[in-house]
């Protein structure tokens, strides 16, 4: 008994299995990567810093698709493209012969910004009214901010009423609205065009104007959607003080839902900013009527009527800088506004 009490067993030593080099190197790659193997174990931190890279090389890779169109067209308003367009197919990063050469600042006025200068200086010179860029200009003002301003009232107003108001059909009528979405705008479009010009609105602009002044189905649903997420007690509790509907939504609906009208507005003033379908397709091309984005396709690149590559070309991407920056300052000082509002719209009571 006492031999076997002193018999201490020994533990068992598992043998490591061999792998090839080949397969061993292989491992320590993947390791290194943040990828675990029979070979080599990898760290959590080694992982979620290899995912964070190739995350972050992901993002820049979009954000540079993004931005760098943008930038050629920064680049391209200072090209010297009065000897032909061709200067524009090389284009890279900067114009080979660009407005800022010493050369050519000397000999024109405006210097650098001489596609800029003469855009503001001859207008619209295609155009046999011989538009003004300050004509278009106040267009453009006029087309997106009265319907922009009341259209967007009148939306909330609606949405107010699918929201808060209990009346007999009400999600019926909001579906049937919601559903005209579907129907394609191309297929009412000579409908549209044949009764805007029987009313007469082409001339003078009225089609930019009037028909967005009833609001937006789409408009509404998105404020519609931030209303539930208000409190119905407030709007019982002006009823008891004898408040009605009227004053109701001008007195405590529009204050509390600024921040879903307001991105609603921004985005409705782009969209209609860059109407350019809408007054290409029902303004004439010679009418004072013409927006800025119809008014910037209808240029000829101050070419004084000479062949197609001899057009400044480069002028005309500055009059496209000039209509993209009042969008873009727009968006970047209230892009936390949209997208917020963009989040609130699925909350409900």
């Amino acid at each position: 008994m006492e031999n076997v009490e002193n018999i201490v067993e020994e533990p068992v030593v598992q043998e490591k299995p061999q792998y090839s080099s080949i397969r061993y190197a292989w491992g320590a790659v993947l390791a290194f990567f943040g990828i675990s193997s029979k070979t080599h174990r990898a760290s959590k931190k080694r992982a979620k810093f290899v995912g964070d890279v190739f995350t972050y090389i992901i993002l820049l890779f979009g954000t540079f698709l993004m931005v760098y169109p943008f930038w050629w067209m920064i680049a391209g308003s200072f090209a010297n493209t009065e000897n032909g367009k061709a200067l524009l197919e090389k284009l890279v990063w900067w114009p080979e012969q660009s407005t800022w050469d010493s050369d050519f600042v000397s000999t024109h006025v405006g210097g650098g910004f001489w596609n800029y200068y003469i855009f503001f200086d001859r207008g619209v010179s295609v155009i046999e009214n011989s538009l003004t860029f300050w004509r278009v200009l106040l267009n453009n003002f006029i087309y997106s901010i009265v319907p922009v301003v009341v259209g967007v009232i009148t939306s909330a107003s609606a949405a107010f009423s699918f929201a808060k108001i209990n009346w007999i059909g009400r999600n019926a009528v909001f579906y049937f609205l919601l559903a005209a979405i579907m129907v394609p705008g191309p297929s009412i479009m000579t409908a549209q065009f044949s009764m805007y010009d029987s009313l007469g609105w082409r001339d003078n602009g009225l089609v930019l104007i009037i028909p967005g002044m009833f609001g937006s189905i789409m408009t509404a649903f998105f404020i519609r959607q931030f209303l539930f997420g208000l409190p119905t007690s407030i709007i019982e509790a002006a009823k008891i003080d004898g408040a009605g509907y009227f004053r109701i939504f001008c007195g405590f609906i529009l204050p509390l839902a600024m921040p879903a009208i307001m991105a609603q507005g921004l985005l409705s003033f782009m969209g209609c900013w860059n109407n350019y379908m809408g007054s290409y397709i029902m303004i004439p091309g010679n009418s004072h009527a013409v927006n800025l984005p119809h008014a910037i396709a209808a240029m000829d690149g101050f070419g004084g009527g000479g062949s197609f590559d001899q057009q400044n070309y480069a002028a005309v991407i500055a009059a496209s800088v000039i209509c993209v920056l009042p969008v873009m300052i727009l968006f970047a000082c209230f892009q936390k506004l949209i997208i917020g509002s963009l989040m609130l719209t699925g909350s409900k009571e």
